[in-house]
């Protein structure tokens, strides 16, 4: 699968604006359909690449919160619905079934999923994968793959 954000990744940022300012490049490359996991640590700037996807889509960045408890929130946007989940509470495979997933992964929106190896059973081969690391107390490095 070739690399989708190929003329924006590698990238390294160095607070979490430029995060977010990051997640706004990202965006211009989403396509309803698409499946964006997200891994790394706690703190590694997730949630705030979903704010600058969301932004980029007509989501004040104040209304994106971790689905931390709900596990998903939807987001209207102005291209396409972007359906926002943290999968870290997920503890079998089988919640996700319960949360009807198959109708938000193969639907018409963009899926953003914090936390994805929690259900990496379930997603499909597609899928775009990015790495968020620490590089020091504020820096982040973000790779596609």
């Amino acid at each position: 699968m070739p690399n989708v954000f190929a003329d924006v990744l590698p990238a390294t940022t160095a607070s979490p604006e430029e995060t977010t300012a990051l997640g706004h490049q990202l965006a211009a490359h989403l396509h309803p359909g698409d499946i964006v996991a997200l891994y790394g640590d706690l703190g590694a700037g997730k949630t705030h690449l979903v704010k600058g996807i969301c932004a980029a889509c007509g989501i004040p960045e104040a209304s994106v919160t971790s689905p931390t408890f709900t596990i998903v929130n939807e987001y209207p946007g102005d291209r396409f619905p972007l359906y926002h989940f943290d999968a870290y509470r997920i503890e079998r495979v089988e919640e996700f079934f319960e949360l009807g997933y198959e109708e938000y992964f193969f639907g018409d929106g963009v899926c953003l999923i914090e936390w994805p190896e929690r259900v990496e059973p379930l997603l499909p081969e597609e899928t775009i994968r990015l790495r968020l690391e620490h590089l020091g107390a504020t820096e982040r490095r973000i790779v596609e793959g």
